[in-house]
């Protein structure tokens, strides 16, 4: 299995910058693809960026420009750098990720998520 550790939220004003972290442990080697997802008070969960485990990557047109999704194998670990945030941004993040186990695909369970707040 892999676990997810979701951390990095806070409090920023508009425009300013943060930086989440996902940071896996367990049967790291099987991960095939990763993402952060956002849910916003209301709003359903929604998929903010992807990266494959070759390096690819995809994010909602809201963010496009402005946000990065990368990995760092040698730390485990996955990032979001979110630049020129908007209030809009404002919601809980999590990670998540599809890996393989003996020839069948799982996604990871949902963590606590990291709270982004971005004031006006």
């Amino acid at each position: 299995q892999v676990q997810l550790v979701e951390s990095g939220g806070g409090l920023v004003q508009a425009g300013g910058s943060l930086r989440l972290s996902c940071a896996a442990s367990g049967s790291i080697f099987s991960i095939n693809a990763m993402g952060w997802y956002r849910q916003a008070p209301g709003k359903q969960r929604e998929l903010v960026a992807h990266i494959t485990s070759g390096g690819s990557t995809k994010y909602v047109d809201s963010v496009k420009g402005r946000f990065t999704i990368s990995r760092d194998s040698a730390k485990n670990t996955m990032y979001l750098q979110m630049n020129s945030l908007k209030p809009e941004d404002t919601a809980v993040y999590y990670c998540n990720a599809d890996y393989t186990v003996g020839g069948y695909y799982y996604n990871t369970d949902w963590g606590q998520g990291t709270q982004v707040t971005v004031s006006s």
